[in-house]
C-alpha cells in the first residue's frame, strides 16, 4: 500500500465546485508526474519563477507573471508591490507603512468573504482599505473623490460572491483609476477567462492556479513587469515569505497553464452539460424539487444545476438535505452557498470524473425526498438550527483536534 493510502479520509463526491475546502481540484496526472519530477531535485527558485513567467506570458498573453502560494496571498503579494515597487528598503519596512502610499481603493459590495476577507488579505500588506460606495451602489463620481496622493492601488473583485448589479465596472474602474495613474489589481481567482482583462489594461490581475486550472494548490499574477518583479522581492524577502510558494506549486502552476492551452474547452463545456442535463433528467419528477440549469454569474462557460426546495411540500428544508447529502456514503458535497438563506443548492458538473457519481447523487437526492414522514421528522429533530452560514462555519472549527 502507498503512503497516501496508508492514511483514512473520507473522499468525497464533489459537486460543490473546485472548493479549498474540499482540496481544491483533482489533479491530473500530466500535472502530478510534473510535481513528482521536481520534487526529488534541488533548483534555483528565480530560475523557476522565470520559467513560470514565459509558460503565462505564451498562454495569459501578459507581460509578465509568476506564481505565489495562492490567490489570497497574490493579493496581499500585489498590493504589498504597488506600495513599495521593487525597492529592499521599503519591502523590508512592510507592513510598517509609514511614509508610503498605503491606501487601497475598493467597492463595498467588494468587500467579500471566500473563506477569508478580502479586506484582511489586503491589510496583511500594512495597507488600509479605503471602501467606497454602498453594498448595492456604487458610482464614478465616489471613485474619483477617494483617490488621493495617500492611494497605491485600487482593488476590483470578480466572483459569484459579490454583488452581480450597481457597481462600476472594470473598465470604467480601470479608466478612472488610470486617469490618476492609480495601479488596479484585480481577483479574478475562479475566472477562466484570463486573457480578457488584459484588455482592460488591468495592471495585475490574481488566479487560481488549483481552480478552473486544476493544478496544485497555488496562484498566479500576471500583469505589468515592472510590478511583478516587485511582487518576487516579497515573495520570497518580504511579507510574502510567509506565503511563499514552494517548487512543486511553481512547476504544477505551469504544467496546469499548459495543459489548460492544449485543452479542447468546446468539447470540455459539452461534457459538462452533459453532465448537468443527467441531473435535470434524474430529479425532474421529484416531488417538491424545482430543478434548472443556470449560468455562471461572472460569465464563465459553465451551467450548474439549481434545486429550488419546497419545504411545505417536501417536509425537509434544503439544509437539511445538504447535511443528509453530507452524511451519505460516500459524502456528497453540494454548492450549498444559499441553502439557509434562499432555499436552494447547486450542482456543479466539473468534478465529476464517473457516469456513476452523476448516479450516485440523483439516487442520494431522490432517496432522501422519498422519505417517511417519520424518518424526516428524525432528520428534523438531529439537524443543527444555524441562523446562518458564518454561525455554521465558526461550530465546525470547534472541536476538530483528535481526542
Amino acid at each position: 500500500m502507498s503512503a497516501t493510502r496508508s492514511y483514512q479520509f473520507n473522499e468525497i463526491i464533489n459537486v460543490a465546485g473546485t472548493m479549498t475546502t474540499l482540496g481544491a481540484s483533482s489533479v491530473p496526472a500530466e500535472i502530478i508526474e510534473a510535481v513528482a519530477d521536481v520534487l526529488p531535485r534541488f533548483v534555483d527558485m528565480v530560475e523557476l519563477q522565470q520559467q513560470a513567467c514565459r509558460v503565462i506570458q505564451r498562454v495569459i498573453g501578459a507581460e509578465a507573471g509568476c506564481i505565489t502560494a495562492c490567490t489570497a496571498a497574490g493579493i496581499t503579494v500585489g498590493v504589498a508591490a504597488c506600495i513599495t515597487g521593487a525597492n529592499m528598503a521599503k519591502v523590508e519596512q512592510l507592513p510598517d507603512t509609514s511614509g508610503l502610499k498605503n491606501e487601497v481603493i475598493i467597492q463595498r459590495g467588494h468587500a467579500v468573504w471566500f473563506g477569508g476577507s478580502v479586506l484582511q488579505m489586503v491589510r496583511l500588506s500594512g495597507a488600509k482599505v479605503k471602501e467606497i460606495g454602498d453594498a448595492t451602489r456604487a458610482g464614478v463620481y465616489q471613485l474619483e473623490e477617494a483617490i488621493t496622493e495617500n492611494t497605491a492601488a485600487a482593488l476590483y473583485v470578480v466572483s459569484h460572491h459579490t454583488v452581480q448589479h450597481g457597481l462600476i465596472a472594470l473598465e470604467e474602474f480601470c479608466r478612472v483609476a488610470h486617469a490618476h495613474e492609480v495601479p488596479v489589481i484585480v481577483d479574478a481567482a475562479s475566472e477562466s477567462n484570463m486573457s480578457s482583462f488584459l484588455s482592460w489594461e488591468v495592471d495585475l490581475v490574481c488566479f487560481s492556479g488549483h481552480k478552473f486550472l486544476a493544478g496544485p494548490t497555488s496562484g498566479i499574477i500576471a500583469g505589468r513587469k515592472d510590478l511583478v518583479e516587485a511582487c518576487l522581492f516579497h515573495q520570497y524577502h518580504g511579507i510574502g515569505r510567509a506565503m511563499k510558494v514552494g517548487k512543486e506549486s511553481i512547476v504544477g502552476g505551469m504544467a496546469a497553464l499548459e495543459r489548460w492551452k492544449r485543452l479542447d474547452h468546446k468539447a470540455l463545456q459539452r461534457e459538462e452539460k452533459r453532465i448537468a442535463a443527467q441531473f435535470v433528467e434524474g430529479l425532474k419528477d421529484v416531488t417538491g424539487l424545482m430543478v434548472s440549469m443556470e449560468p455562471d454569474p461572472t460569465g464563465n462557460p459553465i451551467k450548474r444545476v439549481k434545486v429550488v426546495v419546497d419545504q411545505d411540500t417536501l417536509g425537509l428544508t434544503a439544509f437539511e438535505i445538504v447535511a443528509e447529502l453530507a452524511a451519505n456514503d460516500p459524502p456528497i458535497a453540494v454548492r450549498d452557498h444559499e441553502a439557509i438563506d434562499h432555499g436552494f443548492f447547486e450542482l456543479d458538473p466539473c468534478n465529476i470524473t464517473a457516469k456513476e457519481q452523476v448516479d450516485i447523487v440523483v439516487q442520494a437526492i431522490r432517496r432522501i425526498a422519498g422519505l417517511s414522514e417519520k424518518e424526516k421528522e428524525a432528520i428534523r429533530e438531529r439537524s443543527p438550527r444555524w441562523p446562518n452560514e458564518a454561525d455554521r462555519l465558526v461550530k465546525t472549527l470547534k472541536g476538530w483536534v483528535p481526542s
